[in-house]
């Protein structure tokens, strides 16, 4: 075992975690979940069994990660944010043949108690605002904001926004890493 694991943490058998991975505080790990290298999971952090987790990838605490939830390499999600897996869930009606697959792609953030209805597909470094209510595909590079949530801008891959309209064709650069990001026809490109 390369990972770390609290005492009170619960790791089923057959779970698969990967090396330098940490699972803190009353986490549950079910036995079919996927879990990549250098991962953080954060206190009451809960782990379904039809679950791929990729490297390094940040769940803060109060999170649950529900079967048919995949998270790709260097995602964030921000403290008591929500996932779910059934779009219209009743408690007398069981549903789990309807689960609905939500893909998280790579270096995307998911801030702090926003919730992201499942059958969606988050976008490679796009940022979900605190609070916002995600419910139809993110782009990638998108700034997302609001209940429902709204596009409002575009964020670099360092996570500051970048000066670029919504739609239309420009040209910019980040002015930490100097990396340039082209909008062409609501699309963003990098070099």
């Amino acid at each position: 075992m390369n990972y770390q694991v609290h005492a009170s943490a619960i790791i089923d058998d057959g779970a698969q975690i990967g090396d330098d991975t940490r699972v803190w505080h009353f986490a549950h790990v079910c036995g079919g979940a996927q879990i990549g290298k250098g991962c953080s999971l954060g206190q009451n952090v809960f782990v379904g069994n039809k679950v791929t987790i990729g490297n390094n990838v940040k769940v803060q605490n109060n999170v649950s990660v529900y079967d048919n939830v995949y998270l790709e390499d260097d995602v964030f999600c921000g403290p008591s944010m929500v996932f779910t897996n059934v779009y219209n869930p009743r408690s007398f009606i069981e549903r789990k043949t309807e689960y609905r697959d939500t893909i998280v792609k790579k270096g995307a953030t998911l801030g702090a108690n926003c919730t992201v209805v499942c059958g969606v597909t988050i976008g490679e470094y796009s940022l979900v605002g605190a609070g916002a209510v995600i419910n139809k595909d993110v782009k990638p590079f998108a700034l997302m904001v609001g209940v429902p949530a709204k596009q409002i801008g575009w964020i670099s891959k360092f996570g500051e926004q970048l000066d670029l309209p919504l739609i239309g064709n420009a040209t910019t650069e980040c002015a930490h890493t100097g990396q340039v990001y082209k909008l062409v026809d609501g699309t963003i490109e990098t070099d």
